[in-house]
């Protein structure tokens, strides 16, 4: 196997799912045996991480277009110096920069990789710019296609999920003053209007009208909605039943309390959260948008419901909090499917990313 010479870029200061995935990946390619740098801002949580964790990190700032043509003279020393096989971008600003010092540089081959659902403004960035693109559903896959980037041009690469050690005792419910004959739907999202939380009030409301011990659990931050949120539930009068948590750090612990995850959103390019509460073993309803259906096996480990349905998706709760059997079996297959399967593990991301840039390689070299 040859080893790589890899360098990613990233224009973002904040650290979310996109910066996590780069950081998981980028884990995951060093411990296969290949060289990991990265190109990032100065202030960007995602360089203090990967300095932590004792990569390179080269900084440079990106906003303006007098640090655009600065940046792209000082990627293309980077890349230069460093000899690099491959660069991977992954945000519009840092491609339209590094990309170009990329060429510039004369590297072997430019990935950029898509993490978004939704749409794209200009196709610059993926056509011109980088020479391959990755993304992180078949789903997106299929929109960059229609939209004109060549098929042959695009590959998956799933987003994986780093497994926690499991949990012995969930303290969820002692916090929450819960028995252990409640019966708990847990949602972990940041609060963001597009993920779905009021649909999700909505259609557990009337269930609770008739099950005195059913509850829902959101877990997540994110101003208005936030504070929209917590305004709704006080004016249906649900506050005893509908535990708004806020940002945690102790989701494993939080996930184990739960007797089903249900997240109703309305947009998503993979939905990953759906894969770490099945790791929990969870049985987990999804709305059929973007990458979901391909985070979860519809009638096997949870439902799919469709978008904007009510009825739906009150239907799919109503039957897995009535059917503890099927809850449990729906939840071990979830179980299997990501600890035995590892179909989403760091292992299987290196191993499918380590394929595609092997080809892509070969085939620029040919």
């Amino acid at each position: 196997m040859r080893n790589l010479r890899i360098v990613h870029s990233e224009a973002a200061t904040s650290f979310g799912g996109q910066e996590g995935r780069i950081f998981k990946e980028m884990t995951a390619m060093r411990a296969r045996g290949h060289h990991l740098e990265a190109i990032c801002q100065p202030k960007a949580l995602l360089a203090e991480r990967l300095s932590d964790a004792g990569f390179t990190v080269h900084k440079i700032e990106m906003d303006g277009p007098v640090n655009y043509l600065k940046g792209v003279a000082a990627v293309r020393g980077i890349l230069k110096e460093g000899r690099f096989d491959v660069l991977n971008t992954h945000s519009r600003r840092d491609t339209v920069i590094a990309a170009v010092g990329a060429r510039l540089a004369g590297t072997a081959l430019i990935v950029r990789t898509r993490h978004l659902s939704n749409k794209v403004g200009s196709l610059w960035s993926y056509t011109c710019l980088p020479h391959r693109v990755t993304t992180v559903s078949d789903h997106v896959r299929k929109y960059l296609i229609e939209r004109g980037v060549p098929a042959n041009k695009v590959a998956t690469v799933y987003s994986p999920i780093v497994l926690p050690p499991p949990v012995e005792h969930s303290a969820l419910r002692d916090e929450l003053g819960l028995a252990e004959d409640d019966i708990v739907v847990g949602c972990v999202a940041v609060m963001r209007a597009t993920k779905g939380h009021k649909d999700l009030i909505d259609a557990m409301a009337p269930l609770m009208a008739s099950r005195p011990k059913l509850h829902l659990v959101f877990v997540g931050g994110g101003s208005p909605v936030f504070e929209q949120t917590q305004d709704y539930v006080a004016e249906l009068g649900l506050q005893d039943r509908i535990h708004l948590m806020g940002m945690r750090r102790d989701v494993p612990n939080l996930l184990a309390g739960f007797d089903l995850f249900a997240l109703a959103t309305q947009q998503e390019a993979s939905g990953t959260v759906y894969v770490e509460a099945q790791a929990s073993g969870l049985p987990v309803i999804g709305t059929d948008v973007g990458g979901v259906s391909e985070m979860l096996r519809d009638g096997d480990t949870g439902i799919l419901v469709p978008p904007k349905n009510p009825q739906a998706l009150t239907d799919a709760l109503a039957r897995l909090i009535d059917d503890p059997a099927l809850r449990r079996r729906m939840g071990e297959a979830g179980r299997k499917m990501v600890w035995e399967e590892a179909v989403f593990s760091p292992a299987r991301l290196a191993e499918t990313t380590e394929a595609v840039y092997l080809k892509w390689l070969a085939e620029r070299a040919g």
